[in-house]
């Protein structure tokens, strides 16, 4: 039997506002007062900026110039002072530690953070609360913040559950950097899942090495596919990086792998909602 724990309808359309909120509302009033910065693709600069803005704190998010446009508009309507930057993580990085030094305010990585796994981490709570039955959970991975917080707290609860992460081919640097036994950054990404175009970082990486069984990873046709089902049968709006799970699960790869048999009720988490209409109709032709 398969859950799906839909994680691409919060407020801001995106898991990332759990992670967010613990880390924002965590500050002392006086970092607080300083406001907070950031560098992502979307997700969690939305997130971020909604934290700040109900936190009553200013926020500096660092964007990457291809970032889609839904994505931006959140972080606009959020209030979320943007700052731009080139498309690669390097660029995000640097352009982030620039507004650091200028703005004072606080950093808040987008995944290689404590607060942020904590956050992240109460997506399990609600899974097995749910859902106590389930043995094998499915995550879209990137930087990693995601997976970890959710292995950490269902291991926590049920040691024996298997954690499997989700990843495109085209940005397999999770997969390359487990099969290797050390980090592997790629010198450039190529998927539709913008979301997962990050790599892992120290904070995530042992958790990713230790505690995720292991890395399925699909083409984008797969993802494109797992998108339309979706739409058609569950009726959730979901963008590349959230349907990379399901994407996962349907795949050769996972139902090849010797621990598929004991996988008797799986639970996917659906990431992200946040989809640019203009890309999705653009994708799904492409993928007929």
């Amino acid at each position: 039997m398969t859950h799906f724990l839909l994680s691409s309808v919060p407020i801001s359309g995106a898991f990332k506002f759990r992670g967010a909120c613990n880390a924002v509302f965590s500050l002392n009033q006086e970092d607080a007062s300083k406001g907070v910065v950031t560098h992502s693709s979307g997700n969690h600069a939305a997130a971020l900026a909604l934290a700040a803005k109900l936190r009553g704190i200013p926020s500096y998010i660092v964007v990457p110039k291809n970032a889609p446009t839904c994505k931006i508009e959140n972080v606009k309507r959020y209030g979320g002072q943007i700052v731009w930057s080139e498309a690669s993580v390097q660029s995000r990085e640097e352009v982030a530690n620039k507004v650091w030094q200028e703005t004072g305010a606080i950093f808040i990585h987008p995944y290689n953070d404590g607060r942020i796994l904590s956050g992240q981490g109460t997506i399990s709570l609600e899974i097995l609360e749910q859902a106590p039955q389930i043995d094998t959970l499915v995550v879209p991975i990137s930087g990693g913040g995601l997976i970890s917080g959710i292995a950490l707290a269902a291991k926590s609860i049920n040691p024996a559950i298997r954690i499997f992460a989700a990843e495109p081919k085209g940005a397999d640097d999770a997969a390359q950097s487990k099969a290797a036994g050390r980090i592997i950054r790629l010198s450039e990404t190529n998927t539709i899942a913008d979301g997962l175009r990050a790599f892992l970082g120290d904070f995530t990486w042992p958790v990713v090495r230790d505690l995720v069984e292991d890395i399925i990873t699909v083409e984008d046709s797969e993802i494109i596919k797992a998108m339309k089902l979706c739409f058609e049968i569950l009726k959730v709006v979901v963008e590349p990086s959230g349907a990379i799970g399901l994407a996962a699960v349907l795949s050769d790869t996972f139902q090849k792998n010797p621990a598929w048999k004991d996988c008797n009720h799986i639970g996917i988490v659906v990431s992200g909602g946040n989809v640019d209409m203009a890309m999705l109709w653009d994708s799904f032709n492409k993928g007929k």
